[in-house]
């Protein structure tokens, strides 16, 4: 069942990599790449759940804070940008 939902999480991840590449305009492309990390944190998720190995579980919270902080980041400035 989890190689089922990390195959899914992949195609997501395919999916948001496309919108990050073709994206219209920077917001766009902002919104694609914090997808894109959330869809890296859940397959992350789903690998320790696999692997039984808490340790991992610290490596996704790292990667959802610092995506955060990031993604804070980039629509601070898309607003001082005006776009």
């Amino acid at each position: 069942m989890i190689v089922i939902a990390l195959i899914l999480l992949v195609v997501g991840g395919v999916c948001f990599l496309a919108r990050v590449v073709a994206g219209p305009s920077l917001a766009d492309r902002v919104i694609a790449l914090d997808g894109l990390v959330i869809t890296l944190v859940a397959a992350t998720i789903l690998y320790a759940v696999h692997d039984d190995s808490p340790r991992i579980v610290d490596l996704a919270v790292v990667v959802a804070v610092i995506g955060f902080v990031g993604t804070t980041a980039a629509a601070r400035f898309i607003e001082r940008r005006g776009g």
